[in-house]
């Protein structure tokens, strides 16, 4: 046996040897290029900290940063038909529900929860570009009349956040019946008289921009969110016009009245308290509101504080010597 090369040598170059670095360390801005740190990204809510990009949030790190001490309740949503029409493109549908599952670690593309924001109980449903582009399928269906139940139910605001490239074609013509679904749950909370509110996130398009997303008592994007129907180059073609800069982008939709807000993800929390309170006849949010602390026993005084000086009256407890 030699020991050096069998021994030395190995001992040597595991401690020279180059660590390896995992790959999700650092996350690459796709607006401007820059390099971001995933704990310094993450903690500043998935915004590009050198051109403010607003990227990709899912909806359960999106839950756990509005809601109260990050704490909600999943509200549960009646399943769906796994592949009504058997579809097959390069891969079964099955199988690309099996790989987007895997891939997100959620169910489908909407999440439904319910909790408080601001000590204000409400109902949210948020949706998930990352789960096959977020699109609309039986189960999101399923997942806005769920919530519009629920929310109908506890008497409670319904706040959306939308995030689609539309109907989902391996569900077909029974993906396009969920516009007129969705439509008929919003219907269901204006019956009740509880606010609906929508926020735009990047992107949403087709049959949700059709439907539920633009049907909201109140319309409020984050920054620079692709929000349309059409894509730009189908409508370039259609008219035989080139569209203005920034078309179907949320800066533009809010001058031209189609939007009431555009707000920064840093403020969406503040802003979504402050008209959930309104709408719903609460007064103003204390800023700080916690639960007042349990009643503590008075301390008796002490016999040296209760003891008179030489003058025979007794000091103040904060004289100075």
């Amino acid at each position: 046996m030699n020991w050096i090369t069998n021994y030395v040598r190995p001992t040597i170059n595991s401690l020279f040897s180059r660590r390896e670095v995992p790959d999700n360390l650092w996350t690459k801005c796709p607006e401007c290029g820059s390099m971001l740190f995933h704990r310094e990204l993450s903690e500043n809510l998935n915004v590009c900290t050198n051109c403010d990009h607003h990227m990709a949030l899912t909806p359960r790190d999106r839950f756990t940063a509005m809601f109260d001490g990050g704490i909600f309740t999943e509200v549960k949503v009646p399943e769906a038909v796994a592949d009504p029409l058997h579809f097959r493109d390069q891969k079964k549908y099955p199988d690309r529900m099996k790989e987007a599952r895997r891939k997100t670690g959620e169910k489908e593309a909407m999440l439904v929860a319910e909790g408080e924001i601001g000590r204000t109980p409400i109902v949210a449903a948020a949706q998930d570009f990352s789960f096959m582009g977020g699109s609309m399928g039986i189960y999101v269906g399923n997942a806005i009349i769920a919530a519009a139940e629920r929310a109908v139910k506890l008497k409670r605001p319904l706040v959306l956040f939308s995030a689609a490239g539309g109907a989902r074609m391996q569900e077909g013509i029974l993906s396009l019946m969920q516009m007129p679904r969705t439509t008929v749950a919003v219907e269901m909370l204006r019956d009740a008289g509880l606010p609906y509110i929508v926020v735009l996130t990047h992107p949403t398009t087709g049959g949700v921009t059709a439907s539920y997303a633009m049907l909201g008592d109140v319309q409020i994007a984050e920054p620079n969110a692709l929000i349309g129907f059409a894509g730009t180059r189908v409508i370039e073609q259609t008219i035989r016009e080139q569209l203005p800069e920034g078309f179907q982008r949320s800066e533009y939709l809010l001058d031209h009245g189609m939007l009431d807000r555009v707000t920064h993800r840093k403020d969406l929390r503040r802003e979504l308290i402050t008209i959930t309170r309104m709408l719903t006849g609460m007064p103003p949010a204390v800023a700080g509101d916690l639960p007042a602390p349990a009643d503590l026993p008075v301390a008796e005084p002490s016999e040296q504080a209760a003891k008179p000086d030489a003058t025979g009256d007794a000091p103040a407890p904060d004289a100075k010597k």
